[in-house]
Protein backbone atom coordinates (compact mmCIF):
# COMPACT_ATOMS: atom_id res chain seq x y z
CA UNK A 1 0.00 0.00 0.00
CA UNK A 2 2.55 2.62 1.07
CA UNK A 3 6.35 2.48 0.94
CA UNK A 4 8.07 0.60 3.74
CA UNK A 5 5.01 -1.07 5.20
CA UNK A 6 3.39 -4.48 4.95
CA UNK A 7 -0.39 -4.70 5.20
CA UNK A 8 -1.88 -8.10 5.93
CA UNK A 9 -5.57 -9.01 5.97
CA UNK A 10 -6.17 -11.12 9.08
CA UNK A 11 -9.83 -12.05 8.63
CA UNK A 12 -13.21 -10.95 9.89
CA UNK A 13 -15.54 -11.44 12.80
CA UNK A 14 -19.30 -11.45 12.39
CA UNK A 15 -20.89 -9.37 15.13
CA UNK A 16 -24.49 -8.54 15.92
CA UNK A 17 -24.65 -5.33 13.83
CA UNK A 18 -21.44 -5.39 11.80
CA UNK A 19 -18.75 -7.49 10.22
CA UNK A 20 -15.38 -6.43 11.56
CA UNK A 21 -12.38 -6.80 9.22
CA UNK A 22 -8.94 -6.89 10.80
CA UNK A 23 -5.67 -5.83 9.18
CA UNK A 24 -2.14 -5.94 10.56
CA UNK A 25 0.22 -3.18 9.47
CA UNK A 26 3.95 -3.73 9.98
CA UNK A 27 6.47 -0.94 9.61
CA UNK A 28 10.05 -0.94 10.87
CA UNK A 29 9.41 -3.99 13.03
CA UNK A 30 6.36 -2.43 14.72
CA UNK A 31 2.94 -4.07 14.30
CA UNK A 32 -0.35 -2.22 14.52
CA UNK A 33 -3.82 -3.67 14.22
CA UNK A 34 -6.65 -1.88 12.41
CA UNK A 35 -10.31 -2.85 12.47
CA UNK A 36 -12.79 -1.71 9.86
CA UNK A 37 -16.52 -2.30 10.20
CA UNK A 38 -19.25 -2.70 7.62
CA UNK A 39 -22.84 -2.73 8.84
CA UNK A 40 -24.63 -6.05 8.30
CA UNK A 41 -27.43 -4.09 6.65
CA UNK A 42 -25.05 -3.20 3.80
CA UNK A 43 -24.82 -6.88 2.89
CA UNK A 44 -28.54 -7.57 3.31
CA UNK A 45 -29.43 -4.58 1.11
CA UNK A 46 -26.80 -5.64 -1.49
CA UNK A 47 -24.81 -2.40 -1.15
CA UNK A 48 -21.77 -4.61 -0.46
CA UNK A 49 -20.92 -8.20 -1.21
CA UNK A 50 -19.12 -10.48 1.20
CA UNK A 51 -16.46 -11.10 -1.47
CA UNK A 52 -15.76 -7.38 -1.96
CA UNK A 53 -15.73 -6.41 1.72
CA UNK A 54 -12.02 -7.05 2.41
CA UNK A 55 -11.12 -4.99 -0.67
CA UNK A 56 -13.42 -2.16 0.37
CA UNK A 57 -11.81 -2.10 3.80
CA UNK A 58 -8.30 -2.30 2.36
CA UNK A 59 -8.99 0.76 0.19
CA UNK A 60 -10.21 2.75 3.19
CA UNK A 61 -7.18 1.69 5.22
CA UNK A 62 -4.90 2.71 2.34
CA UNK A 63 -6.47 6.19 2.32
CA UNK A 64 -5.93 6.54 6.07
CA UNK A 65 -2.32 5.35 5.85
CA UNK A 66 -1.59 7.70 2.94
CA UNK A 67 -3.30 10.66 4.63
CA UNK A 68 -1.38 10.28 7.89
CA UNK A 69 2.03 9.18 6.57
CA UNK A 70 1.38 5.58 7.70
CA UNK A 71 0.42 6.66 11.24
CA UNK A 72 -3.34 7.25 11.40
CA UNK A 73 -4.59 8.51 14.77
CA UNK A 74 -7.41 5.94 14.84
CA UNK A 75 -7.28 2.15 14.64
CA UNK A 76 -10.99 1.52 14.12
CA UNK A 77 -13.09 2.79 11.21
CA UNK A 78 -16.67 2.52 9.99
CA UNK A 79 -17.21 2.09 6.26
CA UNK A 80 -19.86 4.60 5.17
CA UNK A 81 -22.66 4.17 2.68
CA UNK A 82 -20.95 6.71 0.43
CA UNK A 83 -17.76 4.62 0.42
CA UNK A 84 -19.77 1.52 -0.52
CA UNK A 85 -21.49 3.42 -3.35
CA UNK A 86 -18.17 4.78 -4.63
CA UNK A 87 -16.65 1.31 -4.59
CA UNK A 88 -19.58 -0.17 -6.51
CA UNK A 89 -19.57 2.70 -9.01
CA UNK A 90 -15.84 2.28 -9.64
CA UNK A 91 -16.40 -1.41 -10.46
CA UNK A 92 -19.17 -0.91 -13.02
CA UNK A 93 -18.33 -2.04 -16.55
CA UNK A 94 -17.09 0.76 -18.73
CA UNK A 95 -18.79 -0.59 -21.86
CA UNK A 96 -20.83 2.02 -23.63
CA UNK A 97 -18.70 4.85 -22.32
CA UNK A 98 -16.32 4.71 -25.32
CA UNK A 99 -19.25 4.58 -27.71
CA UNK A 100 -20.78 7.71 -26.16
CA UNK A 101 -17.45 9.54 -26.35
CA UNK A 102 -17.11 8.75 -30.07
CA UNK A 103 -20.34 10.52 -31.02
Amino acid sequence: MSNGIIVQYMGFEAKQLTREYTFNVREAGQDREFRLNIANDAFVSHRASYQDAPGICALRLQVELDTYSNHPPETQYEITGAELDNYRQSRLPKTGRKAREDF
